[in-house]
């Protein structure tokens, strides 16, 4: 074997490690990637039920309802809603109204089945995804805190 030869395969070799080394911190970014859909992205787009996910939106008024740690609600971007379960204690600031982002998946029924919901932190901060959700539907209202009843057109 000749030093150019035994040259070309320790190239070969180490670009063939190098690829290797690239398939598998791509492989594990995706498996940490989390996408943000609103409720008409959801409805639209029907993601499968394995796949993680945020959801994000205003819950709207009247449809808390609690037995014992299990919450069921509804968020809403105006257009369309979402019906949301979570088991566990829900953030302090979190109440009718407000934008929320959830994290979870898809339940078989429909309903999204949370691991974890945010809250907003203060009376002006709204999470820039639904914030973007809401000026794409039509719906934003600059500096408004004012409670958002469901959308009359959207179906539960």
């Amino acid at each position: 074997m000749t030093r150019k030869s035994r040259r070309l395969y320790f190239v070969l070799l180490g670009l063939l490690g190098l690829g290797a080394g690239l398939a598998l911190v791509l492989t594990a970014f995706n498996d940490n990637i989390v996408f943000f859909f609103s409720p008409t992205e959801v409805a639209a787009k029907h993601p499968k039920p394995d796949q993680r996910l945020r959801v994000g939106g205003l819950v709207v008024d009247g449809s808390v309802q609690k037995n014992g740690t299990e919450v069921v609600f509804t968020v809403t971007d105006m257009s369309n809603v979402l019906p949301i379960k979570y088991v566990g204690i829900l953030p302090d600031l979190f109440r009718e109204g407000q934008g929320i982002i959830a994290e979870g998946h898809m339940g078989p029924d429909g309903i999204f089945a949370a691991n974890e919901v945010l809250a907003k932190h203060d009376e002006k901060y709204m999470p820039k995804e639904v914030a973007d959700a809401l000026k794409k539907s039509g719906r934003w209202q600059e500096g408004s805190n004012a409670k958002h009843p469901a959308p009359e057109n959207a179906q539960r």
